[in-house]
């Protein structure tokens, strides 16, 4: 797998050479194919587990190395104002509140100048990573930025007598060349979310960001970051910064908050501060409309509030009546994939991206709500998949939350008409989406649907009813809620994976 995965990045390095092009002339296509050869493949996942995480450690002193590749020192992206935000859950969401409260400051007194975004997974589109006020970077502005951090890396190989097919992996090319957009695009604030962890994540080379949060924190990235709440909670803690505010928001773990007061303190980060829920919040007809988001809305208030000095603009005082330009922000907040409700014809796609045991728990309380407000007649499907966690475990706490939920109103008897379990694979004729191509996972196992059958096995054993299917790819999915008739509509829960709901959204939009 190694050996094949190094020959065709080779191949590509070999490709885009004898083509001989300018960088305006390589395409978007051309710049995600490029990409797709920088991703970590299944065995070298399974040795850095293996390893306890150890590899981890060499992260930050080899993004400083490919930084000065490309011309750049981490001092220069203290000019970029960054706003850094870690967490287990509901880290995206929040950089999602920050964005759309400062575009409404944005709007008013044309400050910040310019927001740049950086985020992760995307959902259809690679771009979507990275985002110029709120839009994802046009197609042809992502590859000519690809192309010149490719080139350099390239062209400073060659110079230092390095083997030019090396260069950072997926993530951390992406996290080099938004530094790049930013910079090249004259962003005075930037807003970053951590890919995994943070103490050794290739963000966290940042050295001054304006202001730092975490979110709720869970067990994930066990592999990585431990197994232990208290451990996570030390790399959660590692982007405080010296003299830099920093913000937690409540943890279910009284030690998991001590820990991070402690890093605080170690890191000199001054002041640091537990955010509760804003009592003016509840009111709030939020764009992100679940409960739990009440806390990540509260966290990026604060964020956004320390950030403002840093663009020209007063702190509010958020213990009077809330800023009308924070009220506008969370009311318009859009943040596909996560609390998302489209509709079809009479059918509902609700939509969330859970993938952890905490924010599966929350998923399933947001999702049975729903069904308790809406009391439609018609049927409830749901489509689920996780290929890289415990996935069986994960659909075991999503189904026991909605069934506790639901207990009063439907105490017995199947919740889901028809369940589906699918793998993360776009397309049955061409496979995956080269935007969503995955080689992180064990292509056998998907080929055999090992993890959908034991889904599937799993649902039995809970005794949860329904017309069960497992299919092969995400269109075929689509295809058999499609087919379910049902007179009243339909409510349709697709959940367990970003990967997935990017999918299902490329698949109804074709």
């Amino acid at each position: 797998m190694l050996r094949s995965t190094a020959a065709f990045t080779r191949r590509i390095h070999l490709f885009l050479r004898s083509r001989n092009m300018s960088t305006s002339s390589r395409t978007y296509n051309d710049a995600v194919n490029a990409l797709n050869t920088l991703q970590t493949n299944a065995a070298v996942l399974d040795a850095l587990r293996k390893s306890g995480g150890k590899m981890n450690a060499t992260s930050l002193p080899e993004m400083h190395e490919w930084i000065r590749r490309v011309g750049y020192t981490a001092s220069d992206f203290d000019k970029l104002n960054i706003i850094h935000v870690t967490g287990t859950k509901g880290k995206g969401s929040t950089c999602a509140f920050v964005n759309s409260i400062l575009r409404q400051y944005q709007a008013k007194y044309s400050k910040p100048h310019k927001i740049g975004l950086f985020t992760s997974p995307h959902l259809k589109a690679v771009r979507e990573r990275i985002q110029l006020d709120g839009e994802p970077i046009p197609e042809p502005l992502f590859a000519k930025y690809f192309f010149e951090i490719w080139d350099r890396l390239e062209s400073s190989a060659l110079a230092e007598n390095l083997d030019p097919a090396n260069k950072p992996v997926y993530f951390r090319f992406l996290t080099l060349m938004s530094w790049h957009v930013f910079l090249s695009e004259g962003c005075d604030t930037a807003i970053y979310e951590v890919g995994v962890g943070g103490e050794y994540d290739s963000t966290n080379i940042v050295q001054r960001p304006t202001v730092t949060g975490v979110t709720s924190l869970g067990i994930d990235h066990v592999a990585v970051l431990g197994g232990t709440i208290e451990e996570i909670a030390w790399h959660k803690g590692g982007i405080y910064k010296k003299g830099v505010p920093a913000f937690s928001v409540e943890q279910s773990s009284r030690s998991a908050l001590e820990l991070l007061r402690k890093r605080a303190e170690e890191r000199e980060a001054q002041p640091f501060e537990v955010v509760p829920v804003h009592p003016a919040v509840p009111q709030i007809k939020m764009g992100l409309p679940a409960v739990f988001q009440q806390s990540n809305a509260s966290l990026a208030m604060n964020l956004v509030a320390s950030h403002l000095p840093h663009v020209g603009l007063p702190i509010p005082d958020l213990a009077k009546d809330l800023p009308e330009e924070m009220v506008r922000g969370l009311e318009r907040v859009n943040w596909p994939g996560r609390c998302d409700v489209r509709v079809e014809g009479e059918t509902e796609w609700c939509l969330d991206g859970a993938h952890t045991t905490e924010s599966l728990e929350a998923a399933g309380v947001w999702i049975a709500t729903r069904f308790l407000q809406e009391d439609r007649p018609g049927k409830r499907v749901l489509v689920f998949n996780q290929q890289t966690r415990n996935a069986t475990e994960l659909l075991t706490t999503l189904y026991t939350t909605i069934r506790t939920t639901l207990s009063t109103s439907i105490p017995t008897g199947p919740i889901f008409d028809t369940v589906i379990f699918c793998t993360n694979v776009t397309f049955k004729a061409s496979g995956y989406n080269s935007d969503l191509l995955s080689i992180n996972t064990s292509a056998d196992d998907v080929k055999a649907l090992t993890v959908q059958h034991e889904l599937r096995d799993t649902w039995e054993k809970l005794g949860a009813g329904g017309d069960v299917h497992v299919c092969g790819t995400i269109e075929e999915a689509v295809g058999v809620v499609r087919g379910v008739e049902a007179e009243g509509g339909k409510q349709v829960f697709v959940s367990g994976s970003l990967h997935l709901i990017g999918g299902v959204l490329v698949v109804l939009d074709k």
